[in-house]
């Protein structure tokens, strides 16, 4: 591998490393492991498409990160371990969409939403999950059965067999955590 260093006042100079990498040169880490990581993520999702897309989303990932990338001995364990967050917050996506299209089903013909109503609101839940993302299932629950349901304290509490006590403290812990969560983006 070769890493090449530009200083402005010096001509550059090429340094070889032997198999760690710094990627402060973000397209050599690229050029070196788009392909690999791109086959390993088709493996995965059985679609070319799907996998070019999300080997696209795991360099955005490094590209965005608040932190450089540390020196990398080992620089696709490092791609892995983002791609495969990257590839479970594809998983939830599909498995929330799949979920509004069944409850799209059901709903009466008098109902429908427009494709634009339909996309804002597809949006909207896949943000909402996101926001809930790290709470116990429980919390997620009763914040979602109140809130969308719109079910009382009460009748969320007998659903769920918890206290109505116990139901607050869900919505406030849900509603805490999306709120901060929306400040701190």
């Amino acid at each position: 591998m070769r890493l090449i260093l530009i200083n402005n006042n010096q001509p550059s100079s090429t340094v070889t490393t032997s198999h760690a990498t710094r990627p402060e040169s973000i397209s050599t880490l690229y050029a070196d492991h788009h392909p690999w990581l791109r086959a390993w993520l088709r493996k995965k999702l059985g679609c070319v498409d799907q996998a070019a897309d999300l080997a696209q989303d795991t360099f955005l990932r490094v590209l965005s990160s608040q932190e450089p990338p540390p020196l990398l001995n080992e620089p696709r364990a490092f791609l892995t371990t983002i791609a495969q967050r990257v590839l479970s917050n594809h998983w939830r996506r599909q498995k929330l969409e799949q979920a509004y299209l069944e409850a799209l089903q059901l709903t009466p013909h008098e109902v429908e939403l427009s494709p634009e109503e339909r996309t804002i609101l597809l949006e909207s839940l896949i943000e909402l999950d996101k926001l809930l993302d790290g709470l116990p299932p429980v919390v997620k629950r009763a914040f979602l059965l109140t809130q969308l349901d719109g079910l009382s304290h009460a009748e969320t509490a007998e659903t769920l067999g918890i206290s109505v006590r116990t139901v607050k403290r869900h919505i406030v812990k849900a509603g805490h955590q999306c709120y901060f969560s929306d400040a701190l983006n």
